[in-house]
């Protein structure tokens, strides 16, 4: 727990960030998003020289630091209590003009990832990381997290998309490494340290992008299977096929499509609802002959058995209606509340894994609901969970179940969403005591008082 707040810190923060960057009481609580409701103050800096004040003088103080990006993380790692301080990057959204000749864009952390997108758009180029929170979704949050997202499978992740950062230390130290070159291996390349650690060593004031020349048009299929085993075989075969245009490879198993088919869910089963999986499929290149080779492609995968029936979408409207069914998960609360896990493991054990905790659950708690979707193409399955009048006890009870299984696969506990506060317990059943041991040493070394976002990923003690 970081040290008491007085208002001696409020007006030493407020006088760097003016009246209008600083937020408390009733106007904090106005705001009612639940990750700010309980913290003792919000600091909204509009520079990077700004983030770095702000830290020294909380670091000075002893003070506990929360960084807050768009809120759209999963595991409670932006949650703020009440001896901490919120320091937003919301202010900071500016956008240099995109190089395209280099094919990079410099932006702040608060620039949304909607609009980054559009900027890159706009030049004739294409940022590929994408999210369903595209619209909320800040870069500088991204970057924290290593966010996946849809198209993994052809260009990576955050990781693989970013050049360089501009990070603030937890003691206000301005670290520039705004690197702009594709290749640069003098030294270490420490934008990797940062990127995924969550806000724990530092926070991003500025980012690097790589861009990529922007497709030509997209092919988009909805196929049906009748069994995983096909998955797998039809994955490899349209990889193979399509020659490094594959940029989306999604699986929905069958009581999740059915959901997201059936009323009070406005679309409509463009597959009937019998087969055993659902997979979104999307090409992405600049043939002009790409959409007749893409229907090739899938009537040659249905000859050899592995697609039981499709439908390929005929305009960008179809596209995105067939999108529409993978993204639209809140059809999934319609239920009752949810336990969200997303997770990584090879594709071979992914529909054994998640049978065997659909029937351990069940056991348990009979009325359990279990539904199973995501990024198959790169290893990441979303599992959602209802229990009925599910309590504290019982979630982590249920948090056993589905993350044990793991261990033994050599699977992770978590693939895209980060560790938070939500995983921290599991995090020993995917990183080996070693691994630990080295995350607490390098968080140690970097925020030796422990005041910046303490107790998410690992403790900044043993």
């Amino acid at each position: 727990m970081g040290a008491a707040i007085d208002n001696t810190l409020l007006d030493t923060l407020r006088g760097i960030v003016g009246p209008a960057g600083l937020l408390a009481g009733d106007e904090l609580r106005a705001r009612q998003k639940p990750q700010q409701l309980h913290a003792y103050a919000l600091v909204r800096p509009a520079s990077t020289a700004e983030v770095s004040a702000v830290l020294a003088a909380c670091h000075a103080a002893g003070v506990a630091v929360v960084p807050q990006g768009g809120l759209t993380g999963l595991v409670h790692g932006a949650d703020a209590q009440a001896h901490e301080v919120i320091l937003s990057l919301e202010r900071m959204n500016r956008l240099e003009p995109v190089d395209i000749t280099q094919r990079v864009l410099v932006a702040e952390a608060g620039v949304i990832l909607e609009q980054a997108q559009a900027a890159a758009e706009a030049a004739g180029l294409l940022f590929p990381v994408d999210l369903g929170a595209r619209g909320s979704a800040t870069l500088g949050g991204m970057v924290a997290t290593n966010a996946g997202g849809n198209s993994v499978i052809r260009y990576g992740m955050m990781r693989n998309n970013v050049h360089g950062l501009e990070v603030v230390l937890a003691d206000g130290t301005v670290l520039s490494s705004m690197n702009q070159l594709l290749k640069n291996n003098s030294g270490y390349d420490l934008k990797h340290l940062f990127i995924g650690s969550e806000g724990t060593l530092g926070v991003v004031t500025r980012v690097v992008l790589r861009l990529c020349e922007a497709p030509a048009g997209r092919c988009t299929a909805l196929l049906a299977l009748s069994d995983f085993d096909a998955v797998g075989k039809l994955l490899r075969r349209l990889d193979h096929a399509m020659a490094g245009t594959l940029s989306a490879f999604e699986v929905m198993w069958q009581d999740f499509y059915q959901v997201v088919t059936t009323p009070p869910a406005q679309a409509r089963p463009p597959l009937p609802q019998d087969h055993a999986f659902y997979v979104l499929v999307e090409a992405s290149g600049s043939s002009t002959d790409q959409a007749d080779r893409f229907a090739q492609i899938l009537s040659d995968a249905m000859e050899h058995g592995l697609v039981a029936d499709a439908t390929i979408a005929q305009s960008e409207r179809e596209c995105q209606a067939l999108w529409a069914l993978r993204d639209d998960v809140r059809q999934l609360g319609r239920f009752g509340p949810l336990a969200a896990y997303d997770i990584s493991l090879r594709l071979a054990d992914t529909a054994t894994y998640v049978e065997t905790v659909r029937t351990s659950i069940q056991a348990r708690w009979p009325d359990a609901q279990l539904r199973a979707f995501g990024h198959l193409g790169d290893g990441n399955v979303h599992v959602a969970v209802h229990v009925p009048d599910m309590n504290t006890a019982d979630r982590a009870e249920l948090d056993g179940l589905v993350y044990t299984p793991l261990q033994a696969l050599n699977g992770a506990v978590s693939a895209e969403h980060g560790i938070g506060i939500e995983k921290k317990a599991w995090l020993g059943l995917s990183r080996t005591p070693a691994e630990l041991a080295l995350m607490l040493l390098l968080k140690q070394s970097l925020d030796p008082k422990g005041v910046l976002n303490p107790g998410r990923v690992v403790d900044s003690r043993l």
